[in-house]
C-alpha cells in the first residue's frame, strides 16, 4: 500500500505512525508539505514559550526514521501537483492541512490598521514565511485580545513577556526585536461568555499568575454568582481567578485583564484612521431549552480605550483545488474522516481527512493521536484488496515535481535545516532562531548540495 499525506503537522504525523506500524500489509508514507519544514502547529503556531509542548517533534522524527517514511517538503497540492495526479500515484490519500485561515468578528471596523486576526499575530512572532512580514504595530499602550480560548491567551502573553523571558525561547528574531520595544503596557483579553465558559485551559490560566513584568486582573464582579454557571466543571480555573481577583497588584507591573460577558461591537477609529477604541456590549448568561447557554445582549455598552484589536476567535480551513469543500463548518467535507462530495454527501473513495481539517480547530495537539489512528482504521477497512492496483514507480512522483522545476526538500535536508537554525539559536541561549523566509531556506539547501 502507497499512501500520500498531505501536511506535516501533528495530525499528519499521526496518521504515518499509525500507517506504518501496521503488521497486516507492507506501507510506503509520502508526506507533502507545502513548506520545506515539517511538522505545522508544532513549529508555526505553538508559543515560542511552551518549548516542552514542541518537543513532540522528537516523537514526528523518530516516525520519519522509518525506511519507508518520505517527507517531500516545499511542494503545494494545487499547484505544483493536482489531486488527480496524486490519485495515480497513490492507493489512497489523507489531507492534514489544518486550519490556515481565520475567522473574523464580523462587526465594522474590522479591517482598519492595527485590527490584525490573531493567526498573523502567531504566525509573525513564531517566524512562519507566511506572516513574517506582517505590519504589526506595536506603538500603543493597550490592546484588546478578542477570545477566551488558549490562543488567546499566548497573545497575551508574549505581548507582556519581558526580553530576558522571550530571548530564551524561540521566537523569531524580527519579533523578539519588536516586542522588546513595545509600548503595551495593558492587554484586555475578552470573553462574550462567563468565566466557567471560557475556552482558555487551566494550564494556561496559570501561566498568567508567573509572568515576571505582568499581572492579571480579574473584577471580582465578573465572578458573582450569576457567571458561574457550570462551576464544578470548571473549579480549576475558576480558583484561579478568585486568587488573581483577591492579588494585590506591584506598583509597576504591566497588567492583563480577563473581563468576561462582553462582545465587541465595533472597532472605533482614531483620527488617524487606525484603531482607536473598541465599543463593547455587556452580555448576560441565559439557558437554552436544551440546558446549554448562550450569552444575551443587556443592552449596556462601553467603550474601551485601546490602540490596537486582535481577534481570537477561531480557525478555518482553506479551500483545496480539486477537494471538496464545507463552506459552512470550514473544513474539508468529510463523513467520520471519509472524504464526501460537499453536495451529496457521497463517500469519495480512497481518500480521508485528520485533524483540524476535519473537524475544525479543537482539542489539543496529543488528542489527535487517537483521532488519526481511528481514520487509519477506516482506511485499512476500505483498503481490502487495493493494494493489487499497480502503480507507477515510487520515484515517479518526485521525478514529476523536478520536471516542473519544484526543489523539493526531504528530510535528511531538512535536519540540516535545523542544525543550522539550532547553532544560530545557540548565540543568544534560545533552542533555535528560525529562518521564516523560504528562498533562504531553499539557498542554504542549495549551497549545502
Amino acid at each position: 500500500m502507497r499512501i500520500a499525506i498531505i501536511g506535516s503537522g501533528p495530525a499528519g504525523f499521526y496518521a504515518a505512525e499509525a500507517l506504518l506500524k501496521r503488521t497486516d500489509t507492507a506501507v510506503e508514507v509520502d508526506v507533502f508539505d507545502r513548506l520545506p519544514t515539517p511538522y505545522g502547529l508544532v513549529r508555526g503556531g505553538v508559543a515560542p514559550d511552551h518549548q516542552k509542548i514542541k518537543s513532540v517533534a522528537r516523537v514526528f522524527a523518530a516516525t520519519a526514521a522509518r525506511p519507508s517514511f518520505r517527507f517531500l517538503g516545499n511542494v503545494q497540492l494545487g499547484r505544483d501537483v493536482t489531486v488527480e495526479e496524486l490519485r495515480r500515484h497513490y492507493h489512497q490519500i489523507v489531507y492534514a492541512t489544518g486550519n490556515e485561515g481565520d475567522r473574523r468578528l464580523g462587526i465594522p471596523g474590522e479591517g482598519m490598521g492595527r485590527c490584525t486576526p490573531a493567526s498573523v499575530f502567531v504566525g509573525w512572532y513564531n517566524g512562519h514565511p507566511d506572516y513574517r512580514n506582517a505590519k504589526i504595530d506595536l506603538s500603543v499602550p493597550r490592546v484588546a485580545v478578542v477570545g477566551n480560548g488558549n490562543v488567546a491567551l499566548d497573545t497575551a502573553r508574549i505581548l507582556l513577556r519581558t526580553r530576558a523571558e522571550l530571548e530564551k525561547t524561540d521566537i523569531a528574531a524580527h519579533a523578539l526585536e519588536a516586542l522588546v520595544a513595545s509600548r503595551v503596557r495593558e492587554v484586555f483579553v475578552l470573553g462574550r461568555r462567563g468565566p466557567a465558559q471560557a475556552s482558555f485551559t487551566a494550564g494556561e490560566l496559570e501561566e498568567l499568575g508567573e509572568l515576571e513584568a505582568a499581572d492579571p486582573v480579574v473584577d471580582p464582579a465578573d465572578l458573582a454568582e450569576g457567571a458561574l454557571v457550570g462551576e464544578e466543571a470548571r473549579k480549576g480555573t475558576l480558583e484561579l481567578l478568585r486568587a488573581y481577583a483577591a492579588r494585590p497588584p506591584r506598583p509597576d507591573a504591566r497588567k492583563l485583564h480577563l473581563r468576561f460577558l462582553r462582545s465587541p461591537t465595533e472597532v472605533v477609529a482614531d483620527a488617524s484612521g487606525q484603531v482607536g477604541g473598541l465599543r463593547l456590549e455587556r452580555n448576560r448568561l441565559e439557558p437554552r431549552s436544551d440546558g446549554t447557554l448562550v450569552a444575551r445582549a443587556t443592552g449596556e455598552s462601553e467603550l474601551l480605550d485601546v490602540g490596537m484589536v486582535l481577534p481570537a476567535v477561531g480557525f478555518a480551513a482553506r479551500p483545496i483545488p480539486g477537494v471538496p469543500f464545507d463552506e459552512k463548518a470550514r473544513i474539508v467535507a468529510n463523513a467520520d474522516g471519509r472524504v464526501v462530495d460537499s453536495t451529496t454527501r457521497s463517500v469519495i473513495p480512497n481518500e480521508y481527512v485528520v485533524g483540524w481539517a476535519r473537524s475544525g480547530p479543537q482539542g489539543l495537539i496529543g488528542e489527535h493521536k487517537k483521532a488519526s489512528a481511528q481514520v487509519v482504521a477506516h482506511m485499512v477497512a476500505d483498503g481490502a484488496g487495493l493494494d493489487e492496483r499497480p502503480l507507477p514507480h515510487r520515484d515517479a512522483v518526485a521525478a514529476l515535481l523536478r520536471e516542473r522545476g519544484v526543489q523539493l526538500v526531504s528530510f535528511d535536508d531538512w535536519k540540516k535545516l535545523d542544525d543550522v537554525e539550532v547553532a544560530r539559536g545557540a548565540r543568544r541561549g534560545a533552542p533555535r532562531d528560525k529562518v521564516v523566509d523560504v528562498t533562504a531556506m531553499l539557498e542554504i539547501l542549495g549551497q549545502d548540495r
